[in-house]
């Protein structure tokens, strides 16, 4: 992709699914890749490990560095202090990619105030602060960048027993909406990406069971999950300049999920 060979690129959640994919992706099209991780550096290095394989395989000396940034989002004070040492590193964050989260199954009724503050504290106000102090840099710095937020087909599809999630990635539209156009004439875009559902570990507990993927699947118009490798390639197109005159959008990756599939064959005049 156009633009991207050289850039400095910020993963959060970077060791498994869609966030270590875009961290393997983004390397081998030439940028240098911080990758995020909270307590567990040996994923962190895996991640590395895969994303030099692939940017550098037969090649003795390719110009691309990954290293691995430790930060808990929930916290601000590590944000601040990851985001630093990325500049420290590489002078700059050109990309940041918005990707860690959580979610949880519990009825709403019997939903603790703790687990809401929880879910929002590392899906939303994580990201927000995430984004924030990538954008003080690049002010700073009067550079332009990219900003992507990995947000979910639950933006716009309700998630009952699942509310916290939804709510997050509610939110998540507008922040990604109001930042591209409080800041669109910075030279600074901000879209994100909308999966649908998606064969990672924070899906295990239907991709590890046939029956229950079948279900899954079976309200997929394409008739079947993505993959992380899929978001990948829409999170790459997007911080390219490629996609130069794209911002303030959610391109959703669903496999036609979010159109209506119940209706995919007519059941009313």
């Amino acid at each position: 992709m156009k633009g991207l060979k050289g850039k400095t690129a910020l993963v959060t959640g970077a060791t498994s699914g869609i966030g270590q994919a875009i961290a393997i992706r983004l390397a081998e099209e030439g940028c240098n890749v911080a990758i995020n991780y909270r307590g567990d550096p040996e994923k962190a290095e895996d991640t590395l490990e895969q994303a030099m394989k692939r940017a550098c395989d037969g090649i003795e000396a390719c110009g691309v560095t990954a290293f691995p940034v430790q930060g808990d989002v929930s916290k601000e004070s590590d944000i601040v202090a990851m985001v630093q040492a990325v500049v420290d590193k590489f002078g700059s964050v050109d990309i940041l990619i918005n990707n860690a989260g959580v979610q949880s199954e519990v009825p709403s009724h019997e939903l603790e105030a703790d687990e809401v503050d929880r879910v929002l504290g590392i899906n939303l106000r994580g990201s927000f602060l995430c984004a924030r102090e990538t954008i003080k840099h690049l002010l700073t710095q009067q550079r332009s960048g990219v900003i992507i937020n990995v947000s979910s087909v639950h933006e716009r599809i309700p998630r009952p027993r699942y509310v916290t999630y939804s709510m997050s990635k509610f939110g998540m539209q507008g922040m990604t909406q109001t930042l591209a156009l409080e800041y669109a004439d910075r030279g600074i875009r901000v879209n994100a990406i909308a999966p649908g559902a998606t064969i990672t570990p924070i899906n295990d507990a239907w991709t590890e069971d046939p029956e229950k993927q079948a279900e899954v699947e079976s309200h997929i118009p394409m008739g079947r999950a993505g993959t992380s490798e899929e978001m990948a390639s829409a999170v790459v197109f997007l911080a390219s300049d490629d996609a130069s005159y794209v911002t303030g959008q959610t391109l959703f990756i669903d496999g036609g999920l979010t159109l209506y599939a119940d209706f995919q064959e007519p059941w009313s005049a």
